[in-house]
């Protein structure tokens, strides 16, 4: 009796394992996806203000900044500087070595200060510079703290359109 109910359950048990196994595969490829190729974010706040809109979710991926492919003109998520719970995106403006001006402060004056981006730094700047805290008050930003580029605009509908740059890998 021990033997027969135990051919029984062996199909039973096979399967268990292979649908465990299936499921296990598809989470290390969701992990895998997220931590080294891109991932899904939602922008809030509005210091991207025109280019992106509070709310959007955008698709970002982690290559060509894995690859210190970054330049000018991309749009990053970068882990903030002076609050590293926070990942904010802005805008590259400078990469290592390149000289940057910037306004000191727009809403109240038109001084120009100029800066030279240090080695595996970069500096960063929203869109909307009246209301953006950005390179301008904390300095370059290190290359570490780097996290994805925006590649794509996803939600809401209306929005959806590629951003910047192409891939450069």
């Amino acid at each position: 009796m021990g033997m027969e109910r135990l051919r029984e359950l062996t199909p039973i048990v096979k399967e268990a394992l292979q649908n465990t196994a299936r499921v296990a595969n598809f989470f290390c490829l969701l992990h895998f996806t997220g931590a080294y190729m891109c991932t899904v974010a939602k922008l809030v706040g509005p210091s991207m203000l025109p280019t992106f809109n509070d709310g959007n979710l955008v698709l970002t991926e982690r290559i060509t900044t894995r690859s210190g492919k970054v330049g000018s003109g991309d749009v990053v998520l970068v882990r903030a500087p002076d609050d590293p719970r926070k990942v904010v995106a802005k805008r590259v403006k400078g990469v290592e070595g390149d000289v940057v001006s910037y306004l000191l402060d727009p809403n109240k004056t038109d001084e120009l200060n100029t800066v030279v981006v240090p080695k595996g730094h970069i500096w960063i700047e929203g869109d909307n510079a009246h209301n953006s805290h950005d390179s301008r008050q904390f300095g370059p930003v290190p290359y570490a703290l780097l996290h994805s580029r925006v590649f794509f605009v996803v939600w809401p509908p209306a929005d959806f359109r590629s951003v910047g740059n192409k891939f450069r890998f």
